[in-house]
């Protein structure tokens, strides 16, 4: 008797940092040797966690994130995670404490990253395996994973076996900093085989030394089938064999953070790739997600707590006096 054939993977599976937040939004230019008041919260972070969080906010059907942490954080970590929807299959480290980001957030919503990567670089080879593709659709690496020679071999390890299989592979790069630091070419050889490049016109610069995003587009796709340069408020551009094939507009918003924009439009992105959508339509929606994370502080989408969740499922919210952790909106 023959068997009946497997069917088609639905996960998307994302390999990438998790990372304690420390975002601190201030009014007022930052003023040295004396006190300057902020806005200051500890939330679940990172630029693969926060993706993961957004492409299941978006709809995608399951989602899996790989990655490593301190034993300090792993169980508050792998509860946010579930809280949003992913799977997490995160690896303690009892050697090095969590990655832990402190991000200073100006008045315009622009933010700087002080990063420490703790364990999120420490991923190895030895942490991956070909049967964690049982059932995926797509890969998603996030370029944190390729600023450490250790945590490259991972990525590469699971971009090698992803393309085997048949499952296509997007990258963030992730850091125009870490990039300046690592070098194009470098970062642009160990990417070798995705399908889908995905930076942000600082990034793209960086790859490309081009002066202007479209420039740099056009010349990242001659070297990856499909390349998304998202450009902030002003959306972003499609560019495949060389040439810009759509320019995305992005809605209105009122920025009040814009630490997990470009992992809200990665996430987004993704899951419309998943159901089916093209390249125009899958930017169109990580443009409304992007608009969607700058009105709020941390690079996650809102989390209903359980409880609130049973509530409305019983047609009804929480009690009062019951906390809620955060208010869908």
């Amino acid at each position: 008797m023959s068997r009946a054939p497997k069917p088609p993977g639905r996960a998307l599976l994302v390999i990438g940092d998790v990372v304690t937040d420390v975002v601190a939004r201030h009014g007022a230019p930052l003023a040295p040797a004396t006190d300057t008041a902020a806005e200051i919260r500890t939330l679940p972070g990172g630029a693969g966690a926060n993706a993961a969080c957004w492409a299941a906010r978006s709809g995608c059907d399951e989602v899996r994130l790989l990655g490593r942490v301190g034993t300090d954080a792993v169980d508050w970590h792998e509860r946010s995670l579930r809280r949003a929807g992913v799977r997490p299959l995160l690896v303690p480290d009892a050697e090095a404490a969590t990655a832990t980001v402190i991000a200073l957030v100006d008045a315009s919503a622009e933010r700087t990253f002080l990063t420490d990567s703790g364990a999120a670089l420490r991923l190895s080879p030895t942490d991956w395996s070909t049967e964690l593709l049982g059932g995926v659709a797509r890969l998603h690496l996030s370029g944190y994973l390729f600023f450490a020679a250790q945590s490259r071999e991972a990525a590469n390890c699971a971009l090698r076996d992803a393309r085997n299989a048949g499952v296509p592979v997007s990258v963030d790069p992730a850091s125009a900093g870490f990039l300046a630091g690592l070098g194009a070419d470098r970062f642009l050889a160990a990417t070798e085989g995705a399908e889908t490049l995905l930076p942000n016109a600082d990034e793209a610069k960086a790859l490309t030394g081009c002066g202007e995003p479209e420039s740099a587009a056009r010349a990242l796709s001659r070297l990856f089938p499909l390349v998304v340069v998202t450009l902030g408020a002003a959306g972003a551009l499609v560019a495949e064999g060389g040439a810009i094939t759509a320019r995305v507009t992005a809605p209105p918003a009122m920025p009040v953070d814009s630490t997990g924009a470009g992992d809200a439009f990665t996430g987004a992105f993704l899951a419309a790739r998943l159901a089916g959508a093209d390249p125009v339509r899958s930017a169109e929606a990580g443009c409304r997600a992007g608009a969607k994370a700058v009105t709020r502080m941390g690079g996650r989408p809102p989390v209903p707590s359980d409880r609130a969740r049973e509530g409305r499922a019983r047609g009804r919210g929480s009690r009062r006096g019951e906390p809620v952790e955060e208010r869908e909106t």
